[in-house]
């Protein structure tokens, strides 16, 4: 299969769907990858643009995810989007790490339902003072599993990017429900293409 590219213009930063069931985000991110890692792997850092929780950083070590996201941005944010009301509480997501190559790659399991796990991976090249993050997710099981991450990692890593330029990171269920209601056109796009 080709990629169906799911963005506009060459400078878009929106997933590609690389198959049925993967995508791919790059982000441009200050470096060095050193500290781009601890934000990966260190609770406190991690929990700051996605979710907090244990990693213990070796092939098939446990791994969790605590995520918290109406905490991630500031108070004027709007509600979560119909169909995401639970995930404004606390959510635990059990995982165990696949690869651990610091501060190159990590990659892990997401046991996200019951049936079978999804990976994640994540891949730092440094570039000067930058350093490319690129985000893999393969092995998503539905188009609604894949309406519910594209647009989850998407604003995820916006918050990221803003916590390690030092800005103020945007709403977060404002910018996914805006970024879902946008995929979900991009993905019936290619559905039809």
């Amino acid at each position: 299969m080709t990629e169906t590219v799911l963005l506009s213009k060459p400078t878009d930063e929106h997933a590609v769907l690389t198959a049925p069931d993967t995508i791919r985000l790059e982000r441009w991110l200050p470096g060095p990858a050193e500290r781009v890692w601890r934000y990966l792997t260190e609770p406190d850092l991690r929990a700051q643009w996605l979710a907090g929780g244990t990693m213990a950083l070796h092939k098939d070590g446990p791994m969790e995810l605590v995520f918290h996201n109406a905490q991630l941005s500031s108070a004027d944010d709007d509600p979560p989007p119909a169909g995401f009301e639970g995930a404004s509480r606390e959510h635990l997501m059990q995982g165990r790490i696949i690869e651990c190559d610091p501060p190159r790659q990590l990659a892990y399991l997401w046991f996200h339902d019951a049936t079978a796990p999804s990976e994640v991976r994540f891949e730092l090249a440094p570039r000067g003072e930058r350093v490319l993050l690129t985000v893999t997710h393969t092995r998503i099981a539905s188009r609604e599993a894949m309406l519910s991450f594209t647009p989850g990692w998407h604003t995820h890593l916006a918050m990221l990017r803003a916590r390690l330029s030092g800005d103020m990171p945007p709403p977060f269920w404002r910018t996914f429900a805006s970024l879902r209601a946008e995929y979900a056109k991009r993905l019936a796009q290619g559905e039809q293409g």
